[in-house]
């Protein structure tokens, strides 16, 4: 027979982009599955995991259960290193980067623990000559500029048929043109900061570099000073270069690259030229072709004819070096259990 057991002692580890979610995806299944949890969360958003750690409490979780280690940068590594080498914690749960990814799973090696790692992406977002071309508008607007493109699933490669490249382009512009940047808190403000200057650099540069490259800028392109430190305007850049910086490496931030393409073929080659593989996107009215390129798509989730993807009850992951295991589903509790078999002659 089978029995299933729990890991008893688990490490969890987020990011700052959705602080609450982040948190509420691991710490849900893993109290689900009878685990204990130590929740480091990112240094740049702590209070969200304050305020969760104080409901818990309060809700009646026992003392002990779910435990919080906040730390500053400087110890941040110092806290991850621990979860790593201490042979109490027996799996651990990570969200963020693939080089922090891969650091996990060489320090967790000793010790052999569980992994689930959700990591980078670069999701390609491929609109065919048979597409609604509104549809896949919005579906684009959802895609790349939801948290101001900071989310690991945000369109960030932009392949379309050389055919209706125009006529998108100039449909996203005005879309573009359309957001209102500003404080969250502000009436009517539909995209706010990124994280810190730090992207906003990052930004300037991937643009620049792109546009050195033969890029053109369509739309916005340049910090906006006025706004504070950490505002980047949404922007367009056609004529990418599949070489480029910007198109080699995910993004992060408010900015659509985009490159044509002729054949279907040519379109998912395009897409799969990349060493991770979280998420893709497909416009098209072709059913045949929607199951024909899902299949070819080499990562873990698509979505066709939508932008936001994210599902409770869907499983969330990515192939090659955007992770392993899945979060939600059914699937989710799944990493947090041991299945064991029991031999009986009675």
């Amino acid at each position: 027979m089978c029995s299933i057991s729990t890991f008893v002692s688990t490490g969890l580890i987020t990011p700052w982009n959705f602080p609450i979610a982040m948190i509420t995806r691991k710490v849900g299944p893993a109290l689900a599955a009878g685990c204990t949890c130590v929740l480091k969360p990112s240094e740049l958003t702590p209070l969200t995991a304050i305020a969760l750690e104080t409901l818990a409490k309060r809700a009646g979780v026992p003392e002990g259960v779910f435990e919080l280690v906040t730390a500053d940068r400087e110890l941040t590594r110092e806290v991850g290193d621990e979860m790593c080498v201490n042979s109490i914690i027996k799996k651990i749960s990570f969200t963020g980067s693939t080089p922090v990814g891969k650091l996990l799973m060489k320090q967790s090696s000793d010790t052999v623990k569980r992994l689930s790692l959700e990591l980078g992406g670069n999701a390609s977002f491929i609109v065919f000559d048979d597409a609604d071309l509104d549809i896949a508008v919005n579906a684009a607007m959802s895609s790349k500029f939801r948290n101001a493109g900071q989310t690991c699933v945000c369109s960030d490669r932009f392949l379309v048929h050389h055919s209706v490249e125009k006529e998108f382009v100039a449909r996203l512009a005005e879309k573009v043109g359309q957001i209102k940047i500003g404080h969250g808190l502000e009436e009517g403000v539909t995209m706010g900061p990124v994280i810190s200057n730090v992207p906003v650099k990052n930004l300037s540069k991937k643009v620049e570099t792109a546009i050195s490259d033969g890029a053109i800028c369509v739309v916005g392109g340049s910090p906006l000073e006025d706004l504070g430190p950490n505002f980047f305007e949404p922007t367009i850049l056609t004529n990418v270069d599949t070489n480029s910086l910007i198109w080699c490496t995910e993004t992060f931030g408010p900015v659509v690259a985009v490159t044509t393409f002729d054949t279907e073929d040519e379109a998912v080659a395009m897409a799969n030229d990349s060493s991770v593989g979280l998420a893709s996107y497909i416009c098209t009215r072709d059913m045949s072709r929607i199951f024909r390129v899902s299949s070819a798509l080499e990562c873990g989730m698509v979505g066709v004819n939508e932008g936001i993807i994210s599902s409770a009850s869907a499983p969330f992951g990515g192939v090659k070096e955007s992770g392993l295991g899945r979060e939600g589903s059914a699937l989710g509790i799944k990493e947090y259990l041991n299945t064991k078999y029991v031999f009986l002659n009675c």
